[in-house]
């Protein structure tokens, strides 16, 4: 930027895309960027600031949102793919009665310390819920024909894509267990 002047190519129309998709079940409809991420649009253009920044590599997971109901870094996810599809944020894992079993167990069992990681955290704990309701299997899993038994060391890989910088892992290994058993 020379002179001042703004960036014309952030406002040029053959740079944008309209593109309409679901957040915490509300219809969003944007004109972005033809280079904005997911996560930029959900924390500048939508006011939904749970998923973090952290390394914009894909490395950390405080940004992981879920996308169609599978886990993601957000900071790597174009959002002008997501045309039709359907984000859910921190914001939107606790139900109309509170929060969600999973969030309550995060409280219960102190699984956080400053906090930065959490909402990626448990966006990807929810993800991971899912994926063994499902029958996935992980790196780990012993019998690929038996459904997942949830030992902390299956939780732990599971887990493996988000990063603690406050090392609270003990803890939200429990906080998943606990969830996993209620289920």
């Amino acid at each position: 930027m020379q002179g001042g002047s703004t960036n014309e190519a952030a406002t040029d129309e053959r740079y944008s895309s309209r593109v309409a998709f679901d957040v915490n079940d509300t219809r969003r409809e944007l004109t972005l960027d033809n280079r904005t991420t997911l996560l930029d649009a959900l924390r500048e253009r939508l006011g939904l600031t749970g998923a973090k920044k952290g390394c914009d590599h894909g490395q950390c997971g405080s940004c992981t949102v879920l996308l169609d109901g599978r886990r993601v870094k957000s900071c790597l996810v174009l959002a002008v793919t997501l045309d039709g599809r359907s984000v859910r944020t921190v914001e939107g894992l606790a139900g109309p009665d509170g929060l969600s079993p999973l969030q309550a167990a995060f409280i219960a069992h102190d699984a956080f310390q400053c906090g930065y990681c959490t909402p990626g955290q448990l966006c990807s704990a929810r993800g991971m819920l899912d994926e063994v309701a499902q029958g996935w299997p992980s790196a780990v899993t012993d019998d690929l024909a038996a459904p997942a038994e949830l030992t902390d060391a299956e939780i732990r890989e599971r887990m493996a894509g988000n990063l603690c910088r406050c090392a609270a892992y003990p803890h939200i290994v429990a906080a998943v267990r606990e969830t996993a058993a209620t289920r």
